[in-house]
């Protein structure tokens, strides 16, 4: 749009024209196109690790007793400390970390030597739940087949406070 603005009669003088630039149709376009790649891009694809959780029994059934031999415990504690041992609850605890010389080392030598390992995973209330993603990391690192996250009991407890 030129604005043209008549002068005064009997001089001659240049007209002089002013510029006016409507913006609102580059604006339109602006947004619509902020609209478009907003809708049309995937902002963030979480990192998931797979847990396959078995089917519901339509039955009430027992499980097989599992042999003490073949059970390893993991007591995830404060401080980013597990507390381990094979079968029962003894005083023969092992204290490790989260370092592949520690819980991976661990997990590696007890999947080698014990044919149908069965790893018991026991978070107490002072554990967080990095500790948790972790372990389960490191089973799955590890290949161990048979695992499972259940509750920490009070021979556990009393177990880390005796260890610690």
């Amino acid at each position: 749009m030129i604005n043209t603005s008549g002068g005064a009669q009997g001089k001659v003088r240049r007209v002089r024209a002013s510029t006016h630039i409507d913006m609102t149709p580059m604006v339109d376009l602006a947004f619509l196109l902020l609209t478009f790649f907003m809708l049309t891009t995937s902002f963030f694809k979480p990192y998931v690790q797979d847990v396959i959780l078995p089917e519901k029994a339509n039955d009430i059934t027992t499980a097989p007793p599992i042999q003490d031999n073949k059970a390893l415990t993991l007591v995830l504690g404060e401080h980013n400390k597990i507390y381990a041992y094979m079968g029962q609850p003894s005083a023969a605890v092992t204290v490790t970390d989260y370092s592949a010389q520690g819980i991976r080392k661990l997990l590696q030598e007890k999947n080698a030597s014990v044919k149908g390992l069965y790893v018991f995973v026991k978070p107490s209330a002072k554990s967080r739940y990095q500790n948790i993603i972790d372990i389960l990391d490191e089973i799955g690192i590890t290949d161990i087949q048979h695992f499972a996250i259940v509750k920490i009991t009070a021979e556990d407890t009393k177990l880390m406070l005796a260890a610690h």
